[in-house]
């Protein structure tokens, strides 16, 4: 398929997924071959997403390219203004991954080397950290209650007899006998309800600091003079 066939044609992913339409193709300035295509997905306005044609094949329903939608739609966003610079050609070989074109202006000795480093991913999980249980059990204690109790004593009053009013005296024995009452303590225990226990789990969030090694890349550069530069 020529260069002006690709123009319009549908873009679809690896796993076969409509990324867009074509919208300008990229000749290759040693071999004059295609070698890039924008792809227009109504989402950049003015700005197309950049595809390397390596590894394409092209169908009947149009344009099946080498990489997935996402990492199509996050390609470094360049002007489609029919020419790519080698900085922003280079910035493309590199995001996809691809051996650096030494063509044209570009052959002088350009060399690419990516310089990573890790980072710190940190986040949190559940874990059970620890059980609540409830028990009530029966504790014997000793009260101490006043309660007033009355009893019944014996009083002797003595006072004269007034013989004018008194009968015939007789003498002899006798004997009277006369019932003594007192109140005793009665206790009588009764189970009543005096408390309700809930038990409630709250959540409480708490900073804590995440110490971690890790290791990045260092470029060094050793030029003619013996002096190294390091680059981060």
């Amino acid at each position: 398929m020529g260069p002006q066939e690709l123009v319009g044609s549908e873009v679809y992913d690896t796993r076969g997924e409509r990324v867009g339409r074509v919208g300008t193709v990229y000749l290759s300035e040693e071999s004059q071959q295609p070698e890039w295509v924008t792809v227009h997905t109504g989402l950049f306005g003015h700005k197309e997403s950049f595809v390397p044609l390596a590894g394409a094949t092209s169908g009947n329903d149009g344009l099946h390219v080498n990489w997935g939608k996402d990492k199509i739609k996050d390609a470094p966003r360049i002007e489609a203004d029919g020419r790519l610079s080698a900085q922003e050609s280079m910035g493309l070989y590199e995001y996809y991954g691809m051996p650096t074109q030494r063509t044209g202006d570009r052959r002088q000795g350009d060399q690419v080397m990516t310089r990573s480093e890790e980072q710190l991913n940190v986040g949190t999980k559940r874990v059970e950290s620890g059980r609540v249980r409830l028990r009530k059990h029966v504790v014997t204690e000793e009260q101490q209650v006043t309660v007033p109790v009355s009893h019944e004593e014996i009083r002797i009053e003595r006072e004269p007899v007034d013989p004018r009013r008194a009968g015939k005296a007789r003498i002899g024995e006798e004997e009277q006998e006369v019932v003594l009452h007192e109140e005793k303590p009665v206790v009588a225990k009764e189970a009543v309800p005096v408390e309700q226990v809930r038990m409630r789990a709250e959540e409480v969030t708490e900073q804590q600091q995440i110490r971690e090694k890790v290791r990045k890349e260092r470029i060094d550069v050793d030029n003619d003079a013996n002096r190294r530069d390091t680059r981060r």
